[in-house]
């Protein structure tokens, strides 16, 4: 498993070394676009974007204040500072696998771990979201550059979406299917008591949640559309729309184990569907990598302050 994932993490750096820096120019090319970036009439497309960091995450801490009811009450004040935690601690792990820790060490409940199953469904949640839309944005690919000329294939990618999309939600809605198929496999049968939690949602609550969860895509969307527009890659709404909505579906089903929060999955994904559009591969990477420092690196540094407050009300010290 160890070597895989080594595998995996050099594969990454390598195509994102093959993708970027074989030419000569690339940093003196990069730091151009940086400059005329910081110049631009524009510049406060990159405010608008931070304005949009706490929207973001305030709609995940709603999607956690209503996954959490069912262990103990949470304002919304509680929620967001558990999903600060979560985002800090799961920073340098793989799939952001500390975001449990996180939120389970901010509970007060004796069944804490039973958290463990509410947080996967809110993540799994989130998971549909992004297939959902990223559907209807690889769809325009499939049908811009593949159908004329490979129509059987381009035909069988569509139902393989499709026929994911329904799976995916139908899971979401039988979450209790989840858990029987847990229990069935006996090395597995000890986590069923923590995950148990995920056959008491009600459609009306997966409902809810799944709508929470559309309302944090489209944040996200939205703010790599400005962070694009900053670094000037011009494309027509659909464009947008489909690049992004394809390179978070990309990011979200491809297998990751990068260290840094998935970081490079999504820049390849990105440089590879802008690059059909036509578009430059640096200035698709800066966007994308402004995405990432504005909403994952800069509130994880913000979350070290929550996480300081939890060790010092564990050791009995007033915060």
């Amino acid at each position: 498993m160890l070597l895989a994932k080594s595998l995996v993490v050099g594969l990454t750096l390598f195509l994102l070394y093959q993708a970027i820096f074989t030419a000569p120019d690339t940093f003196l090319s990069w730091g151009h676009i940086l400059t005329q970036a910081g110049q631009s009439p524009l510049r406060y497309l990159l405010l608008l974007t931070a304005l949009l960091i706490p929207v973001n995450w305030g709609f995940e801490a709603l999607k956690w204040q209503l996954l959490g009811q069912k262990l103990e009450p949470m304002s919304f004040g509680q929620a967001y500072r558990a999903v600060m935690v979560g985002l800090t601690l799961g920073f340098i792990t793989p799939n952001r696998l500390g975001d449990y820790a996180g939120r389970v060490l901010e509970l007060r409940s004796r069944q804490r771990l039973e958290a463990i199953g509410a947080i996967f469904i809110g993540r799994f949640c989130q998971l549909v979201a992004t297939v959902l839309a990223g559907s209807g944005g690889l769809l325009y690919f499939i049908l811009a550059f593949g159908w004329q000329e490979y129509p059987a294939v381009a035909l069988s990618l569509f139902i393989l979406l499709l026929t994911l999309c329904v799976a995916m939600l139908l899971l979401l809605y039988n979450a209790k299917a989840m858990v029987a198929v847990v229990a069935a496999i006996k090395p597995l049968r000890p986590f069923v008591p923590y995950l148990s939690i995920m056959g008491t949602y009600t459609s009306g609550e997966m409902t809810r949640l799944l709508w929470l969860s559309l309302g944090r895509y489209a944040v996200f969307l939205v703010q790599f559309i400005l962070l694009l527009i900053l670094f000037e890659v011009r494309l027509s709404p659909l464009q947008y729309l489909s690049g992004v909505s394809g390179t978070f579906f990309l990011k979200s089903v491809v297998p990751s184990v990068s260290l840094i929060s998935d970081l490079g999955v999504r820049e390849l994904s990105a440089m590879y569907l802008f690059g059909l559009l036509g578009q430059e591969r640096l200035q698709v990477l800066s966007a994308s990598l402004s995405l990432w420092l504005l909403n994952i690196a800069v509130p994880s540094v913000v979350g070290l302050y929550f996480v300081l407050r939890m060790r010092l009300a564990r050791k009995g010290v007033p915060a």
